[in-house]
C-alpha cells in the first residue's frame, strides 16, 4: 500500500525502530511521530488570539516500514514519556490520543522557541 501522499515530504521523528522486524510485522519497522497540518503564517497586525489559533498544528503518530522512509542529516531531540511510545499504545484509541495530546504540545514548545523552524515546513527535495 505505501505511504499515503499526506505523508510524502514532511519530516518526522522516530519514536523507536525495530529494523528485523517482529511480531506481526516481518518486516523492519518504525513508529514515526510527524507533523500532519502545519502552524499558519503570523503578522504584525494579527490579535493574540488569532495568533494563538494559527500557532495550532496537528501531529500524526504511525508505524512505516523502514523502506519508505528517508533519513536526512537533521536531528530533532523531542523529549516525550517512552512509556507512551510503544507498539500497543497506538493500536488502543484512547492511548493513541493520549499519545498525540503530549506529543502536540511538546512540538508546539518547539515551534515557539523558534530554533527548529526547519521542522515545521515542507522537506525540500
Amino acid at each position: 500500500s505505501g505511504i499515503n501522499a499526506e505523508y510524502v515530504l514532511m519530516y518526522g521523528v522516530l519514536m523507536w525502530n525495530e529494523f528485523e522486524g517482529a511480531g506481526d510485522r516481518q518486516y523492519g519497522h518504525a513508529l514515526v511521530v510527524g507533523i500532519e497540518r502545519n502552524p499558519k503564517p503570523i503578522t504584525k497586525s494579527m490579535g493574540k488570539k488569532k495568533q494563538n489559533k494559527r500557532n495550532k498544528l496537528k501531529p500524526f503518530v504511525k508505524v512505516y516500514n523502514c523502506n519508505h522512509l528517508m533519513p536526512t542529516r537533521y536531528v530533532l531531540d523531542l523529549p516525550v514519556d517512552k512509556e507512551i511510545f510503544n507498539k500497543n499504545a497506538i493500536k488502543d484509541p484512547a492511548q493513541k490520543r493520549k499519545a498525540l495530546a503530549a506529543v502536540k504540545t511538546k512540538l508546539e514548545e518547539k515551534y515557539k522557541t523558534g530554533k527548529t523552524r526547519w521542522f515545521f515546513q515542507k522537506l525540500r527535495i
